[in-house]
């Protein structure tokens, strides 16, 4: 009776531990090829040289936090680790519970998930360009040029400068010689695009002197039969620009220029006078901010990781927020609680489990993370922005690579994330159990 029981028990699904092999073995090969041996060569050649021939026991271990570069790799995966998990676990779980309430809640984490769809490499190419600091080209700086220029007209002739006659100051350029009535002052200028000049502009002409006025004429001095500060048929003056005319340091009267470039300043009391062009006239149009420099190209790859993932932790917090009971929920309010105290004292606690997973499952990709600094971060502040993984990827197949430098912090990285795989396979089992 006992071998006819074993008999059956070893017919039946699932109980044959050779069948279970067989159907294992490619897997166990596969898994074998591409991690396990891997892994236990990374560790062997992480006691070697460069070359591989020589033992240096935990040389490059010790060389590894010696390096200024991989320190800062560290010190960036760090910011990563405190910074982009907590960010998207907390924007996935306020998504998760807002869309829940709205008719096409569907639609829209299905939109907030596309960017999963999109590859990590396509993805810094798009931050790339919308980073770029060139408002013609980069998104986000045309729109601060935008809002910016609203609000605070650029000026009219930026990088214009005076040829002769004016000192550059603090507030603009001045005359380096007194005026009096009854003057007439030339102010050339260079430094600016003929084309650009506004099409009302008109060919420049002198003005005549007058009784207790000081005229003058600010023209484009760019003509090329070599008369500087002379006034040629072919040039321009410059109107629209304001000046000043100042007695003791103190502003008594402004004026703007005509199309051709003239202006007067009448009805003036015996004296010597200054005039100034003000440097709001000259100054350079706002281009935005460096994006991609030293400063805040961390930043910016990490709110693009943060745009990118949001969507993953929206779907797996939406499949947790329907699983919690109604009846939890309904309780709550008839209860009186509020929706914020229905949030905060149920809501979370029901979905704490899932959001340490979400969150801890973040913190292993954020270890790993290298397709985005590589893209995003130009050459010149990659060292910058660097991680562990693409620090090892340079000194690893780099100018002059070091692969048994780089094989240790291959072995520094996986243990890094070990302990956050572990935690989230012993949740997985403890829930299955």
């Amino acid at each position: 009776m006992t071998h006819v029981l074993r008999a059956r028990r070893a017919a039946e699904p699932g109980r044959s531990p050779g069948k279970a092999v067989l159907f294992l073995l490619p897997a166990l090969l596969i898994l074998g090829a591409l991690v396990v041996y891997p892994l236990v060569y990374s560790l062997l050649r992480s006691f070697f040289d460069a070359s591989g021939d020589k033992f240096v026991g935990v040389h490059n271990y010790v060389e590894t936090f010696t390096d200024p570069r991989t320190l800062i790799a560290f010190r960036n995966n760090v910011i990563w680790v405190v910074v982009a998990p907590a960010a998207v676990t907390c924007l996935g779980l306020i998504f998760a519970v807002l869309t829940e309430r709205i008719r096409w809640a569907t639609a829209f984490r299905l939109i907030l998930f596309m960017p999963m769809a999109i590859s990590l490499f396509a993805s810094g190419i798009i931050f790339r360009l919308v980073y770029e600091e060139d408002p013609a080209r980069g998104v986000v700086n045309a729109a601060m040029v935008g809002v910016h220029d609203v609000f605070s007209p650029p000026s009219p002739y930026p990088g214009a400068r005076p040829r002769s006659g004016l000192t550059a100051g603090d507030l603009g350029y001045t005359s380096t010689a007194t005026v009096s009535p009854g003057d007439v002052v030339s102010l050339p200028l260079v430094g600016y695009s003929p084309q650009r000049l506004p099409n009302t502009a008109r060919s420049a002409s002198k003005s005549e002197s007058g009784h207790r006025e000081v005229r003058g004429v600010a023209w484009l001095d760019v003509s090329a039969s070599g008369r500087s500060g002379e006034i040629d048929p072919t040039e321009r003056g410059m109107p629209g620009l304001t000046v000043e005319i100042l007695r003791d340091g103190a502003v008594l009267s402004t004026t703007t220029t005509g199309d051709d470039g003239r202006f007067v300043f009448p009805d003036l009391a015996p004296g010597q006078y200054s005039l100034r062009l003000p440097s709001s006239a000259f100054a350079l149009p706002f281009r935005g901010l460096t994006w991609l420099g030293p400063t805040l190209v961390t930043p910016v790859i990490i709110s693009s990781w943060i745009w990118i993932m949001t969507g993953f932790a929206i779907t797996f917090i939406a499949a947790g927020l329907s699983a919690i009971p109604r009846d939890a929920l309904e309780a709550a309010r008839v209860d009186g609680a509020t929706e914020w105290q229905v949030f905060r004292r149920v809501t979370v606690p029901l979905l704490a489990p899932l959001l340490l997973t979400v969150f801890v499952t973040l913190v292993i990709n954020v270890l790993k993370i290298f397709e985005l600094v590589f893209v995003i971060a130009p050459g010149s502040v990659q060292e910058e922005a660097n991680v562990l993984a693409l620090q090892m990827w340079q000194v690893s197949f780099g100018a002059g690579g070091d692969q048994g430098v780089g094989s240790a912090l291959a072995i520094i990285l996986f243990l890094l994330v070990a302990p956050a795989m572990l935690y989230n396979i012993r949740r997985f089992r403890r829930e299955r159990s």
